[in-house]
């Protein structure tokens, strides 16, 4: 494992370009096996989970062209083997699961493990998946350890309704719904902005879709898609914490992206912590801010931030709001409605000098602090949080180091040389 040593108490300013977003990539690196079509992809960050992935299918014949430098992608599964009683499927990455549609469509048999998982945000259930491929007539056999899913000689369209907004149980259902004969919907689906991603992407390819971006998708089967080449749009994650820590440490920052239609809302909660950010065409601008949190005109409520399933403020920008806000004049409600455990972290901000009270596993109250000292803190492995706590550090006079924070690579492979770029202090350690 490596940490981060930063120096804080410096304004960041500069130009950023946002990268591609990690979320996309990963399904559609998964979705170019439903077809032996060529698959290009451009605006492809290198992170490691997709390299894990790009790995599993190059070791069965997928033929793989990729420039790091250019940030491209091509992928050509015609001369793919899979043997389906010895798939070496990538571990520790979330996205795994989502191989499952496309090898059912390919060999008709899946085997699935529960080590297939991702950062430590509690209980990622699979259920929801194996639910979801039965649904089209497949076969589920669990052994107390693994999963053996097989497929029928043709599957069947479906109707189903969702328990909750999954966004890889909606993926699952549209990389199986887009070959599967007949009309298939699905009712509470997530329609977070790389879901509608995918959704483009498929349609590309020659998908039926409709209901893009709303929580009712509406899929009509087709025989075979074809190839494409579709460029990856940026990562509103990203963008929202560049412009996190541009106005929290009081740096001007023009932060060009392609995403400024999927930004008003977490702009507004920004906002409403004293944190100074707009939108200006194609950029998202940031300035010193007063931190004064919004004040609400019923006063027996406080600030609040709640993250929810789009379009509500999304949860993996949570702990970058919250690590933004440690200066904040107020007390301000964050509540996490999506993961269980993923606020356990915020006893790291203590150490930070920063006010804050955990009322259960989804509720945190900062009320701020004017005694903020640098620190030693120990990283949870969830990528979101090793940001919010360099986003703290970054704001503090003095030297903290972030311990356990490789998870980073995972979706910003280049995110500490994008922070030495605009100013920042940072560099890494080997433990």
């Amino acid at each position: 494992m490596s940490k981060l040593i930063v120096e804080g108490g410096y304004a960041l300013s500069g130009e950023i370009t946002i990268s591609g977003n990690k979320n996309a990539l990963l399904p559609m690196i998964c979705g170019s096996l439903l077809t032996d079509d060529v698959v290009k992809l451009s605006n492809v960050p290198p992170i490691s989970d997709s390299i894990k992935l790009v790995h599993c299918v190059t070791a069965v014949g997928t033929q793989v062209t990729q420039d790091n430098d250019a940030h491209t992608l091509g992928l050509s599964h015609r001369d793919t083997r899979w043997n389906p009683e010895n798939i070496n499927l990538p571990t520790g990455i979330r996205s795994a699961v989502l191989l499952m549609a496309p090898l059912l469509h390919r060999t008709g048999v899946f085997h699935l493990e529960h080590n297939s998982k991702g950062c430590a945000l509690g209980i990622r259930e699979l259920d929801p998946h194996l639910k979801v491929v039965q649904s089209f007539g497949c076969k589920v056999v669990y052994d107390g350890s693994q999963c053996l899913v097989t497929a029928p000689t043709r599957l069947h369209s479906c109707n189903i309704w969702l328990d909750y907004q999954s966004v890889t149980a909606t993926e699952t259902f549209l990389l199986m719904a887009v070959l599967a004969p007949g009309i298939s919907k699905l009712t509470n689906a997530a329609s977070e902005p790389h879901v509608k991603y995918f959704c483009d992407y498929l349609v590309t390819m020659g998908a039926k879709i409709d209901g893009i971006g709303t929580s009712i998708l509406t899929v009509q089967g087709v025989e075979q898609l074809n190839g494409t080449h579709f460029r990856v749009p940026d990562d509103h994650h990203e963008a929202a914490t560049f412009a996190a820590i541009g106005a929290a440490t009081g740096g001007v920052l023009r932060i060009t992206t392609d995403i400024v239609d999927d930004m008003p809302l977490i702009i507004r909660q920004f906002q409403k912590i004293g944190l100074n950010i707009h939108a200006e065409g194609n950029q998202l601008i940031t300035g010193p801010s007063t931190f004064e949190v919004e004040k609400s005109l019923t006063p027996e409520t406080i600030a609040k931030v709640e993250a929810a399933p789009w379009p509500y403020f999304p949860a993996d920008i949570l702990p970058q709001i919250i690590g933004a806000s440690i200066q904040a004049r107020g007390e301000v409600l964050y509540w996490n409605k999506v993961y269980e455990g993923a606020l356990f972290w915020s006893s790291e901000l203590l150490k930070f000098g920063v006010r804050s009270h955990l009322s259960d596993p989804h509720r945190l109250i900062l009320t701020g602090s004017s005694q903020l000292r640098p620190a030693v803190v120990e990283a949870p492995y969830i990528i979101r949080v090793v940001l919010g706590l360099v986003i703290a550090a970054l704001q503090i006079e003095g030297t903290s180091e972030i311990r356990n924070a490789d998870p980073i690579a995972r979706a910003h492979p280049d995110f500490i040389d994008k922070l030495q770029a605009i100013g920042a202090k940072i560099r890494w350690v080997d433990e």
